[in-house]
């Protein structure tokens, strides 16, 4: 199938192939047709293929097959919770939308309030928001939500998770007038998003896309057990210095144990950049720049950069603090292996972190591998067991059943 097959406009599908995109994902084949239809959407696929355009296209074909009239105030509103979403998102819009007239604008926090105010007041097509901000100029209502057609929510569990649940349900009364509404996510999960889902979706079609092996991540995992936190800080800066990485993510929990480790990786003279929360916008921005042009191959960052970031080419990622949910670290590791590409997950595991370990384990249904850094072996005993995939204990009924069946093999021999 081609995006053209999708009926989309023609100067969608130049832009696109303009990118280089030449067939639709797994999620985008099954979402645009849906969405086209008018459908509510609850979208789920995993990070690296194509959700964005799977929001982005009917959203965009929306407003070219019903064009208004007169200059006005946004009509498609996506919301996303990190900034650097928000701007990796307008940035695909603006791409995709080259060859119209649709004029994408963003509005996020850490930007002078005065410059997003001048924006609304100008012509807009497509609004891309943190909730933050898009609530300061709601309760001010120098936002004409009545004017919002599609409510498009990206990364929607998290966004809850965040704590966003309120801001998230005025939204959606503010835009009770809309067509549609989509939500988006690599992980829909939860009571909260459920009772969500209920009251702002109208009928949706939910959409797990399990893309084939060509669009599935291809990211190779394993572990390393750390004894101390200093034996831990000795197989980073060996693997950091080993040339076999090329663009690399490292997270870290805390901002506090961001700034220890930058300083720690600094004294030994490996050069990086970091990405945290509490970081001026211009200082992010420019983090990220530096990064993805490739004049620093290391980026430190704790979870704000986990969800939603799409940088070309990383090839690994080191959690150097293992994270509090199995969902994080499948959002952690999904910043490598994109769009099919081949990646790398390393794991320095300290023993209060195997806890953590096992419940990710189980929730991604695999063993992850215990490798060694050379020299640098640990003493915990952890590591000379683990990757055994233990045997689980039969239930009396269990054991039963097995001997049956074992008994009718050696009855048909």
């Amino acid at each position: 199938m081609t995006f053209a097959e999708l009926d989309l406009d023609p100067s969608l599908v130049q832009a696109l192939d303009e990118m280089g995109y030449q067939a639709p994902t797994t999620i985008q084949r099954e979402a645009i047709p849906a969405a086209m239809d008018q459908r509510d959407i609850l979208g789920c696929a995993p990070t690296g293929t194509g959700k964005t355009a799977a929001f982005l296209l009917p959203a965009l074909q929306h407003l070219i097959d019903f064009p208004r009239v007169r200059s006005g105030p946004p009509r498609i509103l996506i919301i996303t919770p990190t900034r650097e979403l928000a701007n990796q998102i307008h940035e695909y819009a603006v791409t995709l939308t080259k060859h119209t007239a649709l004029v994408p604008i963003v509005i996020t926090g850490g930007i002078d309030y005065q410059i997003h105010e001048d924006l609304l007041e100008k012509n807009a097509d497509i609004l891309v928001a943190t909730p933050g901000r898009l609530m300061e100029f709601i309760e001010t209502e120098q936002l004409d939500m009545r004017s919002i057609e599609f409510l498009i929510i990206d990364e929607a569990d998290r966004m809850l998770d965040m704590g966003f649940i309120k801001e998230m349900e005025t939204v959606a009364y503010e835009a009770r007038w809309r067509k549609q509404t989509m939500l988006y996510s690599a992980t829909l999960e939860g009571k909260g998003l459920e009772h969500f889902v209920d009251n702002v979706l109208n009928d949706p079609i939910r959409i797990d896309a399990v893309p084939p092996r060509k669009e599935s991540a291809k990211i190779n995992q394993w572990v390393h057990i750390a004894d101390s936190i200093g034996h831990k800080q000795a197989m980073l800066i060996k693997l950091l210095k080993s040339g076999e990485l090329e663009r690399t993510i490292v997270f870290v929990k805390t901002r506090e144990r961001l700034a220890s480790l930058v300083a720690k990786l600094q004294s030994a003279d490996i050069k990086v950049c970091y990405l945290q929360g509490k970081m001026a916008q211009e200082q992010r921005n420019l983090s990220l720049e530096r990064f993805k042009s490739g004049e620093l191959k290391i980026l430190v960052a704790t979870d704000v950069a986990a969800r939603g970031l799409d940088i070309d080419d990383i090839s690994h990622v080191i959690n150097y603090d293992m994270p509090y949910t199995s969902d994080v670290y499948l959002h952690r590791i999904g910043r490598t292996g994109r769009a099919g590409k081949k990646g790398t997950a390393i794991s320095i595991v300290e023993a209060h972190e195997t806890r953590i370990l096992g419940k990710i384990e189980r929730y991604t249904d695999q063993v992850l591998k215990r490798r060694f850094v050379k020299d640098l072996r640990p003493k915990n005993k952890e590591a000379k067991v683990a990757g055994k995939k233990k045997k689980p204990k039969l239930t009396a009924g269990q054991k039963k059943a097995k001997a049956k069946k074992q008994s009718k093999k050696k009855s048909k021999k």
